[in-house]
């Protein structure tokens, strides 16, 4: 919901008119009092189409009635141009709302409402408003009523409803009177109804407070609020503006200089005492290092020799393993040659043959030789 200021504004709605004419439309409403204009879809044509969105309106789809919609929070003169636009000509039409908002006094006990089972477009028909008007005066046991706001769930932070059949979007009407509120509304203040609101549980009219006619106008209770402005503190005043010069006051008199302060605590916790954490690890691991060691000797002692030889052994063989590969000059063992024979040690002489496919074991006689056919 949005109210018109003081200020002139301007918004690009969606409607048009027959009217070729810039027509001018006038209007005086008081502060305080929910404003409805429809924008009537039988004076439309068909070719045209909107040009935009309403920011303080709304329009369902193409073929519905848009609407303006709005409270004034302060008195002034508004003026609203709404341009229209022809789909198939690119005609355009341009109406001019003139909206003239008078001082008037607020109602001083208003109350809010939600109502989950309607959406906002559904709600800005005055006959509809009408319907929800007389419900919320049984409620309130009193005729002077007046709706002094209609708001979206969207706006307030809900959530958008599935496009399904029996989610709707809800709206918050708030109205106002002069009769203080009735017994079913200050039944909202008792803790225990906060106290069932506060659990999560479903809160059903109290008794002999559902006067809802019709069902999807029926209001959740838990989301009601009561609003008295005769108990609001008044806002405070304006700080007064100086000229921005500071008086004289005679010569400038700096403070003195702080007492001093003593490090040396700050010094021992910071520095001294993770020195000596330190020192003290250091010490530990030296102990561990060199004074926990039982060394060769004692391993050797406490060894099996059988165990020991072995070991011996096996380092023993690693070792000339090692001097036999560094050692490149000395012959290949002949069991890596290929095609020896192993009881007189020499090698088979070298297969010629025409043959594309020849067997690999038969073809390993030279390892540096190119044994592929060649023509």
């Amino acid at each position: 919901m949005a109210g018109y200021g003081s200020r002139v504004f301007f918004l690009t709605v969606c409607a048009v008119s027959l009217l070729g004419a810039n027509a001018e439309i006038k209007f005086t409403i008081p502060v305080g009092k929910f404003f409805t204009y429809e924008l009537m879809r039988e004076t439309f044509q068909n070719d045209f189409e909107p040009l935009s969105k309403l920011y303080a309106g709304r329009l369902g789809t193409l073929f519905d009635n848009g609407f303006l919609y709005g409270t004034p929070t302060s008195p002034g003169k508004s003026i609203i141009e709404i341009y229209a636009i022809n789909k198939r000509s690119y005609e355009t039409a341009r109406h001019i709302l003139v909206i003239k908002v008078t001082a008037e006094k607020m109602l001083p006990y208003q109350a809010e409402f939600f109502i989950k089972l309607r959406e906002i477009e559904k709600v800005l028909p005055s006959s509809v408003q009408d319907e929800i008007k007389q419900d919320l005066q049984k409620l309130w046991d009193t005729e002077a009523l007046e709706i002094v706001n209609i708001t979206n769930a969207l706006d307030r932070g809900g959530r958008v409803p599935l496009p399904l059949a029996g989610h709707f979007e809800g709206v918050y009407v708030k109205v106002g009177s002069e009769q203080y509120f009735s017994d079913c509304l200050m039944r909202v203040m008792t803790p225990e109804h906060e106290k069932q609101c506060t659990a999560g549980a479903r809160v059903r009219a109290p008794g002999g407070c559902n006067f809802c006619t019709i069902p999807s106008n029926c209001i959740t209770w838990c989301k009601t609020e009561l609003f008295d402005l005769t108990k609001q503190e008044p806002a405070p005043p304006a700080p007064t503006m100086g000229s921005g010069i500071l008086e004289a006051g005679g010569e400038f008199d700096p403070p003195e200089s702080p007492p001093s302060r003593d490090f040396f605590p700050d010094y021992i916790v910071t520095v001294i005492v993770p020195l000596i954490l330190a020192i003290i690890l250091c010490i530990l691991l030296a102990y561990v290092m060199f004074c926990r060691r039982e060394g060769v000797e004692k391993r050797n002692a406490r060894t099996n020799q059988i165990q020991l030889y072995h070991h011996h052994t096996i380092h023993g063989n690693t070792d000339e393993l090692r001097n036999m590969a560094g050692n490149r000059g000395v012959p290949p063992p002949l069991s890596t040659m290929p095609m020896f024979n192993s009881r007189t040690g020499e090698g088979a002489p070298p297969l010629h043959s025409d043959s594309p496919t020849i067997p690999l074991i038969m073809a390993q006689h030279d390892p540096y030789s190119d044994t592929l056919p060649r023509k």
